[in-house]
């Protein structure tokens, strides 16, 4: 059985605390009265003042900002606030995804939600009050004329953009699929 996110967090917090010796509370008052307010900066701090490694530094700076505080759900509706035309095509998204396996953990963020096995395969973002874009992890599949290639570096290789939930179709379902079998 998967591990839910909460597990996944416990376990990550534990994993710092007992590499560092001090609470993740420390560690965000640390980060919080650093003075630094952009991510990238306030992970590097960690990474090069106190020898955190990237995991450890992202998981404090972001408990910095109070993003674990916030409850999924409204994570999600914030999202579709004044796009709730959109959340149509986000909710066929999820329930086709956690019908490919047990294994399916959707995980909301501020912007976006990611779909994941035991790594991401797919991101849906509401992109634009009338798009929904559906980031897939597909590496080495071409793209096709509704399959755009992201570039390389990117958190996705392609991207589909979706304006409707009809659009929400057998292919966009098989690359949905496929993705979650590369996870």
């Amino acid at each position: 059985m998967a591990k839910t996110q909460e597990e996944i967090l416990a376990s990550h917090i534990a994993g710092m605390e007992a590499k560092t010796g001090k609470p993740l509370s420390h560690w965000v008052k640390v980060v919080q009265s650093s003075g630094l307010e952009k991510h990238g900066e306030q992970v590097r701090f960690l990474k090069e003042e106190h020898g955190f490694g990237h995991g450890h530094a992202n998981m404090v700076c972001q408990a910095a900002k109070g993003r674990f505080e916030a409850d999924e759900g409204d994570m999600l509706a914030g999202q579709y606030e004044g796009k709730e035309q959109l959340k149509p095509i986000y909710d066929a998204l999820e329930a086709y995804a956690k019908s490919l396996g047990d294994d399916v953990e959707i995980s909301p963020k501020k912007t976006s939600v990611a779909f994941r096995r035991s790594k991401n395969f797919a991101v849906v973002t509401p992109a634009t009050k009338s798009r929904v874009d559906l980031g897939l992890n597909l590496k080495g599949e071409a793209g096709t004329l509704r399959l755009a290639e992201e570039k390389p570096g990117s958190m996705c290789t392609h991207k589909m953009k979706l304006l409707a939930v009809e659009e929400v179709d057998d292919e966009v379902k098989a690359w949905l699929k496929a993705a979650y079998e590369k996870a």
